[in-house]
């Protein structure tokens, strides 16, 4: 092997991947629309455009792989989603090797994934929590565009209290809000319209990334899907798709109040971060370094959640030396991966 490894984090509407050549250096961090829940074949097209243009072959990279993509309506069970995803992937690249980011925290290759494919549902949260608890206590918060993985670190490793998404919803370690996807229905069940609580409407007429553009916080870069009604991705057109919401037509109020409505939204969702947080750092073992590891396309989110708990706030891209990489934070499991089969592959390798 040459020593150029490969980080990737397949989900179920996001393909990220990161490129790490001999000297350690990040050559290439990047996310691509990668609609799973259409199809397997469109996970085998965007693994090809990936490496496009990349200075070495495919076949020369380690590949180390996560996923969360086997959650999607295409498959009938995790199960059968992790089989297709990593039958996909190892059939890419004819002659590339690949390993497994599992839920014991052991990098898997293929014969052994396929023995025990739950060990790699949606264990992506684990392979960046692993990798910042290498650099000391505290609390991971990877806010995405759809969910926000809360997860202690202590003594060099990471202590979920669950693994299975179910007993992580439970023990209110995953929280199914992010920064782009998120259902308004989902996030406050009413606002202060002018005085007087107003109902939102149970329909899927707006997401939080119309909240964040209005509040100025959102990048571009991390909404790559169409938005809810098809319509422009401006602050008029959130605008618009809020007050749908409400029951409402945009010209019902000035863009200015549209804000402070957003603004509302944005602190209801900052506020069941903060509640979740909250428990799981009372459940944490002692921490000798009490803090918050941000990540994720929200990590700024993660901050402020970080500021409400009293705690200081760190970037998990610094902690890795990339602070200056582009897209490092927000496809923070494909750094980790990576970076944890750079660093350890030998120690946790499993032969088949």
């Amino acid at each position: 092997m040459s020593g150029w490894v490969c980080g990737w984090d397949i989900g179920g509407a996001h393909l990220k991947v990161a490129l790490r050549d001999p000297s350690g250096r990040w050559v290439q961090v990047r996310q691509l629309p990668c609609p799973l829940w259409q199809g397997i074949p469109h996970l085998a097209d965007a693994l090809q455009r990936v490496v496009q243009g990349w200075p070495v072959g495919a076949t020369q990279v380690l590949h180390i792989a996560t996923m969360t993509g086997e959650l999607v309506d295409a498959f009938d069970d995790r199960t059968e989603g992790v089989l297709a995803i990593v039958d996909c992937s190892e059939s890419a690249f004819v002659g590339a090797s690949w390993r497994w980011f599992g839920l014991d925290g052991r990098l898997l290759n293929g014969a052994a994934a396929r023995r025990d494919p739950l060990q790699l549902a949606s264990a992506n949260w684990l392979a960046t929590a692993s990798c910042a608890a290498r650099h000391g206590d505290g609390l991971l918060i990877d806010i995405g565009s759809t969910t926000t993985d809360i997860v202690a670190l202590a003594a060099g490793a990471a202590r979920p209290l669950a693994l299975t998404d179910g007993a992580r919803l439970s023990m209110r370690e995953l929280v199914y809000r992010g920064v782009v996807r998120t259902p308004l229905m989902a996030v406050a069940a009413s606002v202060d319209w002018r005085g007087e609580p107003r109902p939102l409407m149970a329909e899927h007429f707006a997401t939080s990334a119309d909240v964040f553009r209005l509040t100025g916080d959102l990048d571009e870069a991390a909404d790559a899907w169409p938005a809810a009604d098809g319509g422009a991705k401006t602050p008029a057109g959130s605008a618009r798709r809020i007050a749908r919401m409400l029951g409402e037509d945009l010209p019902a109020a000035s863009l200015d109040l549209w804000r402070e409505v957003a603004g509302q939204l944005a602190g209801a969702m900052t506020g069941s971060i903060v509640d979740a947080a909250g428990a799981v750092l009372a459940a944490a073992p002692p921490l000798a370094q009490p803090r918050v590891v941000c990540a994720g396309a929200g990590h700024w989110l993660a901050a402020r959640v970080a500021a409400q708990l009293g705690l200081p706030a760190v970037d998990f891209a610094a902690l890795l030396g990339a602070a200056d990489v582009p897209g490092a934070r927000e496809h923070a499991p494909a750094l980790a991966v990576a970076e944890l089969a750079a660093t350890s592959v030998d120690e946790h390798a499993q032969a088949g």
